[in-house]
Parts: C-alpha cells; sequence; structure tokens
C-alpha cells in the first residue's frame, strides 16, 4: 500500500515539479516586474506574444502530455476561437470582453462534436491523423468562406479589446499598446496556470495520469475512459480557443495559414517538447525560449524554419525529457549532494 501511495506521489511529483505552487508564484512575480524593467515596446510585444502561445500550450499538453492523447489538431481549436470571437465582435458589434469567452465556449463545442467519436478510438495513430485532418478542414472552410473571413486576404478591421480606467490611469489594448496588452495577457496566463494547478493536483491530475499509464488498470478501478477524455479534451479546446480569441484581439488580423497552418503546429508542438511534454510548467518555459527564438531567427528569412527546426532536434537531443525535465534533474541532483 505504501509503494503504490509513494508511486503516486513520484508521478505527480515529475507532473507538477516539487514545489509547483512556489515556482508558479515565483514566475508570475518575475514577469510582472518585467514592465518596471523593460520599456521598449519590442520585447514587450514578444512576451505578450509568448503569453498568449503559453496558453496555448499548456491547454494542448493537458491532452497530449498529462493525459496521453495523441492529438496533433488543437491549431484548429486556436483558429475557431480566434475567428469566432472576432467575427461575433466585427459583425454582431458584441464587446470582446463578451467574445472571449464565446469563442473559448465554441472552441469547446467543437471539442466536444470532433472528440465522441475520435476519442472511442484506442489507436494513437489513428487519432493523431483524424484530429490533423480535422484541422485540415477547419482551414480550407475558414480560406474558401471569403464572404465572410476574407480568407487568405486576412480578414482586418478586428477591435481591440476596449480600454480599461483604472484610477486615473487608462489601460489600452491591441496592436501599438504594448503595455496593457502584455498586462492582459499576463493576467489570463495566472488566472489559467493557477486554475490547472488547482486542477491537476487533485481527483483530476491523478484521474488523468492513470489513464495515460494505463486505460486498462483505470478501468478496472471505475474510471469511465470515454467521459474522462471527453471532459478533458473539451477543457483543452476551450482553453486553445481562449488563448485563440485573446490573439485576434491582440494582432487585429487573421489568416488561415496563420492561425491554422503547419507552421502553427510546428511551432507548438515544437514549445511543448522543448519544455517537457507532460509536465505542467513544462509547455511555458518551452514557449517562452522558442517565441524569443523564433523571433531571432526572422531575420535569416525564407531558412528561418529550417533553423528553428534544426535548433529544436539539437535540442531535444541533448535534453530527451525538456526543460522543465531537466531541471528536475539538477535539482535533485543539487538534493543528493548536500550533507545529511
Amino acid at each position: 500500500m505504501a509503494s503504490s501511495a509513494d508511486a503516486r506521489a513520484r508521478t505527480m511529483t515529475e507532473m507538477l515539479g516539487r514545489r509547483p505552487g512556489l515556482t508558479l508564484l515565483a514566475m508570475l512575480a518575475l514577469l510582472a516586474a518585467l514592465p518596471v524593467i523593460v520599456h521598449d515596446p519590442y520585447p514587450l510585444h514578444i512576451m505578450t506574444l509568448f503569453l498568449l502561445f503559453a496558453i496555448f500550450a499548456s491547454g494542448w499538453n493537458l491532452t497530449l502530455g498529462i493525459l496521453g492523447l495523441k492529438t496533433l489538431g488543437h491549431h484548429a481549436f486556436f483558429a475557431i476561437g480566434a475567428y469566432a470571437s472576432a467575427m461575433l465582435s466585427f459583425y454582431a458589434g458584441i464587446s470582446p470582453w463578451l467574445t472571449i469567452w464565446a469563442g473559448a465556449a465554441t472552441a469547446m463545442l467543437a471539442g466536444l462534436l470532433i472528440g465522441i467519436p475520435i476519442l472511442r478510438i484506442r489507436s494513437m495513430p489513428h487519432v493523431a491523423i483524424v484530429t490533423l485532418a480535422f484541422a485540415e478542414i477547419v482551414r480550407l472552410v475558414l480560406a474558401n468562406l471569403k464572404d465572410w473571413t476574407r480568407g487568405e486576404l486576412g480578414f482586418w478591421g478586428i477591435e481591440a479589446m476596449p480600454s480599461l480606467h483604472l484610477g486615473g490611469t487608462e489601460l489600452a489594448f491591441g496592436t501599438g499598446k504594448p503595455l496593457g496588452s502584455y498586462l492582459l495577457a499576463l493576467v489570463f496566463f495566472a488566472l489559467v496556470h493557477v486554475g490547472l494547478l488547482a486542477l491537476l493536483r487533485g481527483r483530476v491530475g491523478l484521474t488523468l495520469v492513470a489513464m495515460r499509464d494505463s486505460e486498462t488498470a483505470a478501468e478496472s478501478l471505475g474510471v469511465d475512459l470515454t467521459r474522462w477524455k471527453l471532459g478533458a479534451f473539451a477543457l483543452s479546446a476551450a482553453i486553445v480557443g481562449f488563448s485563440g480569441a485573446l490573439y485576434a484581439h491582440y494582432v487585429q488580423i487573421l489568416t488561415p495559414t496563420s492561425t491554422v497552418g503547419p507552421e502553427m503546429l510546428v511551432s507548438l508542438l515544437a514549445m511543448i517538447i522543448v519544455g517537457g511534454v507532460g509536465r505542467f510548467l513544462g509547455p511555458v518555459l518551452g514557449a517562452a525560449l522558442l517565441t524569443v527564438l523564433g523571433e531571432v531567427l526572422r531575420e535569416f528569412g525564407d531558412y528561418r524554419m529550417l533553423l528553428y527546426g534544426g535548433i529544436v532536434v539539437l535540442f531535444v537531443l541533448a535534453a530527451p525529457r525538456g526543460i522543465a525535465g531537466w531541471l528536475d534533474a539538477i535539482s535533485l541532483w543539487r538534493a543528493d549532494r548536500k550533507p545529511s
């Protein structure tokens, strides 16, 4: 019995880290202090993108890493959330403060609809292929609904998040408003990750990991695999769709290729793998590294993705468990070297 409890504790520690709450708090404090140190708009823009992509990567990691479902179509939910929020705001005149939640809800509904047939499939390669095909269908639909989305010409004129008045200070959001946009992204980044941490530290986290390690064993203990998979998939889709909605009102122009094209798939998948698949803060670390790296490599033009891919491959070979796994190994090594 004790060995079983120890095994569960080790599994949860591997997923969440040694002190996940304290680590997350320290990370949020550092990110909150950044605008005090950095005043240049460009780094704040890059960090805003990092925060939005970190929400995306953490939402995807919920199914890809923690639950162990090899889904390759989550960028479709990013696009669905982005376009749903942008089009509701543009055509219906609804405030983006409301449409971002509608974007998340639309992505969650799409996750439920696609999840019901595919999550009964036990073959992971088939799940990967079907979800990838779903993403391509979403891209083609968005590209061909030109009367509504303007296709690859770009859906422009998207309203930025309305300004907030805090005391005598006005916080403006959107392109060209780096400070307000960064702080808004940071608030939602904090809310998503605090919520995920609270969820994963309890029964939900244990159940998802148990299903990942052995579906047969989890089912023998009374776990309804289909219901749990569908719930996790829908939550994951909602988080990713929410990040897409925030992204739409930040960049204020969308194209099918930029939101659900292969570059988005490769970039976000690389963030999860480099950061550490199945680890709570792994996608955040991967998003931080690769968002900055992607911007640094822009000056190489057409060779950017080639260099990006090569660096990712080298990094994965050097640290196969990701940045989070590498940091955990260092922490354990230091703990073992302490005198008893």
